[in-house]
């Protein structure tokens, strides 16, 4: 029957089975065939997407154009994606309803139908596009209609086929084929691409870098509908690393940017560690692109030789940063950073930030301080650093002002894994109402985290764990010396329709053992309240009572600490979204949780607005249990609260 096209499958000769190419077709399942399946794409819009959210369930509901999709056997899952991805929907979303924009939208519609119907197992449909009435397959493109009123997408998909057999090989050990393609599953050409595209992985996965395809054999048979599908691999020779070529950097030193790469000439071939070298020049901050191409052919030996291509960013990159509490006043930051300093990738940062502006409790803090990294130090993974700061506070119940001289290496296997130490002499002076004190320490902090959070700045599900052990020793008059342990876990979990719902969770528990209370250094020493432990309680409202005074005990911070934090996020919009919290913490004078002492808490609601570099938040919160504070807070800063 003229106008109409036919997918009917007989076979697909031997070749290589590529994404997006259709299948071969055979007039013996249908009806007859139209040439529209090669007509050329209508033009897409990037927008389309974002018209559809916006258009609701229907996006063309309100087109002067009527657009129907029927499907003959019902299914209302493949006719929404049949829809979705229509052209003639895309074109009438936008607005182009002329008759050659819903001729050519038309025409390229029998692909794209096309392939979704292989993909669904149907090989035996028939496709029927009708702009009032006439075969969209049936008009010259030269012959559109002026105007279209309606259009009428009539799919009769026939029976689903299975595999009568599904085959690849060879295949290397521990590859993880698609559970789909295996016999008596539903033939879905999606299936036999990803087999295809793992069976390749699998083989570059042991080393053998130039495996591919080497042939497909794919027959239906009509009458008993089935499919029968083979795929050959050609895993090509084991292959080892050759030689990184880089090209783009102009500030950077060569030899140093092979340094930070860290490329494992000689090693076996593995895609991951082409990975690897990615992760390690991007997060070094230096460069606004890199590119990794593997050599089309293999070099003496089974060799692979890598041209690497970088774009350096500018060298220099200022920031600021903002947080008010209605009680603690004002927290305002900003920072200087210059990513390769002395040509070898360093980064020299310059931090200063001023806080408790306007608060009601203390006056104002500031705080200083100066770093300077060298990536790719003694092994590609490990960055040293050196570290000044200084550091002036002005307490409720104490002053201190606090400097800091330090020395430290950082260690970044992955993504995930993060290793930290360093060594530091702190030198302070604390004044109270017991007198001034000055504490002198050297100290080993040494911090692991463990981030598997899917979005640092405002996460979803995943965790974060942190732990930082301090051991240190006190020189000149300090008496004091132990060690300062502290641990942190974060989880999160969503739920709901497009993980709508969020819950979120923090504890954290620390504790300094070896000195008393009075021999620790004030900034060793455990508080709990504000922000970032207890929201709706002042800001290091809750410690201990111990220190003698002249009017009785002063309050100072506790040798232990258990801070535990509980949120539920809505999403309601795209861009809005609403959280409920409640925060407690516990403070003890004594190491190891020991003696007695009482919780504060806290809990309210926020507000979420999502910006592309976090989301704002704004809480207000008020006590809960506790005498360490009364009256509403409210917090506004950038990024989730943890």
């Amino acid at each position: 029957m003229a106008g109409r096209f036919a997918t009917g499958l007989a076979v697909v000769a031997t070749g290589c089975l590529a994404a997006g190419a259709p299948l071969a077709q055979s007039g013996s399942g249908g009806s007859g065939s139209g040439s529209a399946g090669s007509a050329g794409s209508a033009a897409s819009s990037p927008l389309a997407p974002l018209a559809r959210l916006f258009g609701g369930g229907d996006p063309v509901a309100n087109s002067p154009i009527d657009l129907q999709f029927r499907l003959s056997n019902g299914d209302a899952a493949l006719e929404r994606q049949i829809r979705n991805s229509s052209l003639l929907t895309e074109a009438l979303t936008e607005g182009r309803i002329t008759g050659q924009d819903i001729l050519a939208a038309a025409r390229a519609d029998y692909a794209r139908i096309l392939g979704a119907l292989y993909d669904a197992g149907l090989y035996d449909a028939v496709i029927d596009i009708r702009l009032d009435g006439a075969e969209a397959a049936g008009i010259a493109p030269l012959d559109a209609p002026a105007v279209v009123r309606q259009v009428v997408v009539d799919i009769q998909t026939g029976p689903r086929f299975r595999y009568a057999r599904a085959d690849i090989a060879p295949v290397a050990p521990g590859t993880r084929l698609p559970d789909g393609y295996r016999r008596g599953e539903v033939a879905r050409t999606s299936d036999m691409k990803a087999a295809a595209t793992a069976g390749v992985e699998g083989w570059r996965d042991v080393g053998h870098a130039k495996a591919d395809v080497a042939a497909t054999d794919i027959v239906a048979d009509h009458d008993t509908l089935a499919v029968d599908s083979r795929i050959a691999l050609a895993p090509g020779p084991a292959v080892t690393f050759g030689t990184l070529r880089a090209t783009g950097n102009s500030r950077l030193r060569t030899q140093r940017l092979y340094a930070m790469a860290g490329f494992p000439s000689g090693a076996r071939y593995d895609p991951e560690e082409i990975e690897t070298v990615r992760r390690r020049l991007r997060r070094s901050g230096v460069f606004s692109a890199i590119t990794l191409d593997e050599a089309e052919t293999l070099g003496p030996g089974n060799t692979l030789d890598v041209t690497l291509t970088v774009v350096e960013q500018k060298p220099r990159r200022i920031g600021a940063g903002f947080e008010i509490s209605s009680t603690d006043g004002a927290l305002v930051s900003g920072y200087w950073m210059h990513r390769n300093l002395l040509g070898g990738g360093e980064r020299l940062r310059v931090d200063a930030q001023s806080k408790d502006i306007g608060s009601g409790t203390s006056g104002r803090d500031y705080q200083f301080s100066v770093r300077l990294d060298r990536p790719a130090t003694f092994r590609p993974d490990l960055t040293a650093y050196g570290l000044l700061q200084a550091q002036r506070l002005r307490e409720e119940d104490y002053d201190q002002d606090l400097g800091v001289i330090g020395a430290g290496v950082t260690w970044l296997p992955s993504e995930r894994l993060t290793g930290d130490v360093s060594l530091e002499y702190r030198r302070s002076r604390v004044t109270d109402d017991t007198g001034t004190t000055d504490f002198t320490v050297v100290a080993l902090p040494t911090r692991l985290t463990w981030d598997r959070r899917d979005e640092p700045t405002d996460a979803k599900r995943g965790t974060w764990l942190s732990g930082t052990l301090t051991p240190f020793a006190g020189l000149e008059d300090t008496t004091g010396s132990g060690l300062r342990a502290d641990a942190e876990a974060r989880g999160y979990r969503s739920f709901g329709a497009d993980d709508r719902f969020t819950l979120a969770g923090r504890a954290r528990a620390g504790s300094v053992w070896g000195p008393d209370i009075a021999e620790t250094p004030r900034d060793y020493l455990f508080y709990s309240g504000g922000g970032g432990s207890v929201r709706g309680q002042p800001f290091e409202s809750l410690g201990v009572a111990v220190i003698p005074g002249p009017n009785g005990p002063i309050q100072t911070g506790g040798m232990s600490i258990v801070n535990l934090t509980g949120e539920l996020r809505v999403q309601l919009r795209q861009r809005i979204g609403l959280a409920a919290f409640a925060d407690a913490g516990r403070v003890w004078a004594d190491s190891g949780f020991g003696d007695d002492s009482d919780w504060h808490a806290g809990a309210g609601v926020g507000v979420r607005y999502t910006t592309p570099i976090g989301p704002l938040r704004f809480d207000v919160a008020a006590p809960v249990q506790g005498d360490t504070g009364s009256g509403v807070q409210v917090y506004l800063g950038l990024g989730q609260a943890f």
